[in-house]
């Protein structure tokens, strides 16, 4: 028996005009079940995730069809109904951990109080769940850690704190939007160890929207492609990572980067349409190297054999062929030649917390979380700081960026000596020099200000531009990052989470740094996306002579765009060096390890096509 069924589930925008948000998607899902949801932002897949929990944003409407869960329609029931659901029958793990959390409470009260509302078991034995959810998605100390606030963790253990929340009621269908989004390689795979096991256990469906294909090849057994709305291919993951059919799966897929090929992987060329846009023929035709005048109908979707279907007038089913990556940097990697570093850092400490008056009596203080760090970047030069979550390494970008007091240390910056350590006391120019792109950017971008205002206010602020300028340059630098100049009106609540990023990385950009500092930058992007992303973090480093620190967990990434990598582990780096030797022919045990794990990561992808491909 089916736990969860979509019928022909068709959400537009208010009004019903243009393109179809979600557009006739249907699939069905019994206990125990999987399926993966892909596709590039603003595709529909968060949409369409939200509906299952029976919620409608504000601006759509349901044009058609349904989704039923454990036999309660999900659109039409009262919202008590569907509100007891959530929670015992289903819950969400939201891309954003932050906007789940509520940052006045500390986590193991908020993990406390979703158990409380359904009623689940005693104050004691709740204090025991939320220990045991702690431990379960490894996350350090669970007995203690509860009583921390969400601002004092790093992104990938919020992530974790969001998973664990979602568990607490034990529903029978878990929907995961992004589920890994910012974990290191290392939590990552315990992180989806731990979701297979509870799906083995307990007989919980899935339904994981995920831009990481690595991700659904790990823990989904079906795949369902999404475009403009709509599903263009849905098969078996082993299937669709060997032969993907429609031209945008086998895009997407040549766009995954590898650890073993030391380059940007190519983009897709163009950008999807605009949500609501006009319907008229398939929607990626603009962007389809193999279009004819056929697609200007669109295809249903087809049988192609059995469990795969596909929506396209000629679908190529044939092998993949080997990844061509693009051709390495123009610039030799590794630092540039002449003058001193743009930006040095010495013996950089950082301690969180301030210990007791007794405590400071006997000379106690707080453990360092980042302990002598010392880095020097090149003017063009893009240098890669990995290492699992809670080693540090936002901390590091937060200091230099004076948004965190350094206990200990210097950080210089080429012709102002060195900067105070908050960023309150440096003057316009050292804060125009050092910009700063963090990895949430729900908590960067004000949700009442529109993007042309939000592009505006760096530019008026650092270069003094008049409104014209600034027009004509809020467009350029929204068509730098692969958004519609149409988006100057919008505001962040109304984009997905990868067009926030890019917006973000826009706005960094728009005050000309000389270093950038890039805190998990791509890790909400799909793949497509990111590598057009790191494309253009890489030529505008390379045209315009800035500096990078650039904050990645995902080692194939940060051997395909940076020159070198630091490695840090707990607080402390214990590798650096050129980013393709460092990779190939890692040194310190700890830096063998990421690179073991991120290897492997990347052959669930390439083991699962494999296996597909008929000897």
């Amino acid at each position: 028996m089916s736990l969860i069924v979509v019928d022909a589930l068709t959400i537009v925008r208010d009004g019903g005009v243009g393109r179809a948000v979600v557009a006739e998607a249907g699939f069905s899902l019994g206990p125990g079940e999987t399926l993966g949801i892909a596709g590039e932002s603003g595709c529909g897949k968060s949409t369409l995730l939200l509906a299952l929990m029976g919620i409608v944003k504000p601006g759509l409407q349901v044009a058609g069809g349904g989704v039923r869960l454990a036999g309660t329609g999900m659109l039409t029931a009262p919202l008590d109904t569907r509100r007891r659901l959530r929670g015992p029958v289903v819950a969400l793990v939201p891309q954003s951990a932050a906007l789940a959390l509520t940052p006045t409470m500390r986590i193991g009260a908020q993990l406390d109080e979703a158990m409380a509302v359904h009623g689940q078991l005693d104050p004691k034995a709740r204090a025991a769940r939320v220990t045991e959810l702690f431990a379960r998605v490894r996350l350090p100390d669970p007995t203690r850690i509860g009583q921390r606030y969400p601002h004092e963790l790093s992104g990938g253990q919020l992530q974790r704190v969001a998973i664990a929340m979602a568990l607490t009621c034990r529903p029978r269908l878990l929907l995961l939007d992004e589920p890994t989004t910012g974990l290191d390689v290392s939590t990552q795979a315990g992180i989806l160890d731990l979701l297979d096991d509870l799906r083995r256990e307990t007989g919980m469906a899935l339904v994981c929207v995920s831009h990481d294909i690595g991700v659904l090849a790990r823990l989904t057994a079906r795949v369902a492609v999404m475009y403009a709305g709509r599903v263009v291919e849905d098969r078996p993951v082993a299937d669709l990572l060997a032969r993907p059919a429609h031209p945008y799966a086998r895009a997407l897929l040549a766009s995954v980067p590898r650890l073993t090929a030391a380059a940007l992987p190519p983009s897709i060329p163009g950008r999807p349409p605009a949500p609501g846009s006009a319907d008229q023929g398939c929607a990626f035709a603009p962007r389809c190297p193999s279009v004819a005048d056929v697609c200007a109908t669109a295809p249903p979707l087809r049988e192609l054999a059995p469990q795969a279907r596909v929506a396209c007038h000629a679908p190529d089913p044939s092998p993949l062929p080997s990844p061509r990556p693009l051709p390495s940097l123009d610039a030799p990697r590794g630092p540039l030649p002449g003058g001193e570093p743009v930006l040095s850092v010495t013996d950089l400490v950082v301690r969180y917390g301030r210990s007791g008056w007794l405590a400071r009596m006997r000379g106690a203080i707080p453990p360092a979380v980042v302990d002598g760090v010392s880095l020097a970047l090149a003017r063009g030069e893009i240098l890669g700081l990995v290492g699992e979550s809670g080693s540090g390494k936002s901390t590091i970008l937060r200091a230099v960026a004076g948004l965190w007091p350094r206990s200990g240390g210097r950080v210089d910056l080429a012709g102002q000596g060195t900067l105070p350590p908050r960023m309150v006391d440096r003057d316009r120019q050292s804060l125009r020099r050092v910009q700063m792109v963090f990895q949430n950017p729900d908590a960067s971008l004000n949700p009442r200000h529109s993007l042309r205002e939000i592009l505006a206010q760096p530019l008026r602020l650092y270069v003094n531009a008049s409104p014209a300028e600034v027009e004509a340059r809020a467009r350029a630098l929204l068509a730098d990052v692969r958004l519609d100049p149409a988006y100057l009106d919008r505001r962040p609540g109304q984009l997905s989470g990868g067009e926030r990023q890019r917006v973000a990385l826009a706005r960094a950009f728009a005050a000309e740094p000389e270093v950038i500092l890039c805190d998990e930058v791509t890790s909400a992007l799909d793949v497509s996306v990111q590598a057009s992303v790191l494309a253009l973090i890489r030529d505008l480093c390379r045209s315009r002579g800035t500096a990078c620190l650039f904050v990645a967990h995902d080692l194939a990434v940060v051997a395909a765009l940076c020159d070198r990598v630091a490695v840090l582990h707990q607080g402390r780096l214990v590798e650096v060096g050129p980013a393709a030797s460092l990779c190939s022919a890692p040194a310190h045990a700890y830096t063998q390890t990421l690179v073991r794990i991120a290897q492997g990561h990347g052959t669930w992808v390439q083991a699962d096509a494999a296996a597909a491909v008929p000897a």
